[in-house]
């Protein structure tokens, strides 16, 4: 089932923009009208509501003292404007934290793409003893414990209640519904050849011309959601964790770039602090000394183009949609 734009909960994802001359080149770029969701949990606006105060909740972590907004911060792109967030032992976690934007037509998911579906994925962070470091057991005595929280499970989950399974079918829900708004390119895309700066304009054919940026970062949310070695140093063996196809080291997945401006810094391991550095990264072929094949080709770049690909970057961000934090019910 999909999720019509008459229903949505944020109204600003889906404006509706006058059609003019569709610009050449930029139709597969369009963003979609419809949220997908799993024929076995459609979307329904009151498990959605339920979810964004779970994700806001640090009832999820064992010692309450972080929640999943905590590593995915809606005002910096959902991520954190850190190298490596810090989890529920005041520590870093294993790597930087990937954005949720977008969730629902991400897969697979997390930087390894270990995780088939938003359900799978909540699982890990929520009992990972460096991350929230907390049990499904005492996550659902404390949530049971709050009367406001029995009420809307019993309600929205008849006959389930508050459980492992419709924890997870909540958070995920709400997670679907975390979609960038539009922004200055798909003005553009839509024929408004005055949305975006003629830098901006040079910078999309860069970006799929001549650095060919679009042979990973495609479609409209700029992701072939699949996994690449882009050449940096790192003893993280990504998706050829054993006991996984050796194949698979030192392979990444792909982020998506809407609102990449606001997630600083980036690469898995959060080792590049802007957007300068990684189209440099890119144009460089990878980092000095690393000695295996990689999936990316360097490419001349001039200080103009590397601006260019950067104010193109920057017609992606939609400034307009706000995320109000939920009312957290008392105990």
């Amino acid at each position: 089932m999909q999720w019509k734009a008459a229903a949505a909960v944020v109204p600003l994802l889906f404006w509706a923009i006058q059609s003019l001359a569709q610009p050449a080149g930029l139709d597969a770029f369009r963003r979609p009208d419809t949220v997908p969701f799993p024929e076995n949990a459609p979307y329904d606006r009151g498990v959605a509501t339920l979810g964004k105060m779970l994700f806001f909740d640090p009832r999820l972590s064992g010692a309450q003292n972080i929640s999943c907004s905590s590593c995915h911060n809606p005002s910096f792109g959902w991520e954190t404007p850190v190298p490596k967030a810090i989890g529920a032992a005041d520590n870093p976690v294993h790597r930087h934290a990937p954005t949720i934007l977008n969730a629902a037509w991400i897969t697979p998911l997390f930087w390894d793409g270990r995780a088939a579906s938003l359900e799978e994925q909540a699982v890990g962070p929520i009992t990972a003893p460096d991350e929230m470091n907390a049990s499904f057991e005492d996550i659902v005595a404390r949530l049971t414990a709050v009367t406001e929280y029995k009420a809307w499970f019993e309600r929205l989950f008849p006959g389930q209640g508050i459980r492992k399974e419709t924890i997870l079918t909540a958070l995920a829900t709400y997670q679907r519904t975390i979609v960038s708004g539009v922004a200055g390119f798909d003005r553009w895309v839509s024929g408004d050849a005055t949305a975006v700066s003629e830098a901006a304009k040079r910078g999309f054919t860069l970006f799929t011309g001549r650095a060919n940026c679009v042979s990973c970062h495609s479609g409209w949310m700029f992701t072939d959601n699949r996994m690449h070695d882009i050449g940096l140093p790192a003893t993280d063996l990504g998706g050829g964790v054993p006991p996984q196809d050796p194949t698979g080291y030192f392979r990444f997945k792909t982020p998506g770039l809407r609102n990449i401006v606001l997630r600083a810094p980036y690469m898995h391991d959060g080792s590049l602090p802007s957007l300068n550095a990684v189209i440099r990264h890119y144009a460089d072929g990878g980092a000095a000394g690393i000695e295996r094949q990689t999936d990316i080709n360097g490419f001349a770049a001039s200080e103009g183009d590397i601006a260019d690909l950067i104010a193109f970057l920057e017609t992606l961000t939609d400034n307009e949609t706000n995320v109000p934090t939920p009312i957290l019910p008392a105990n």
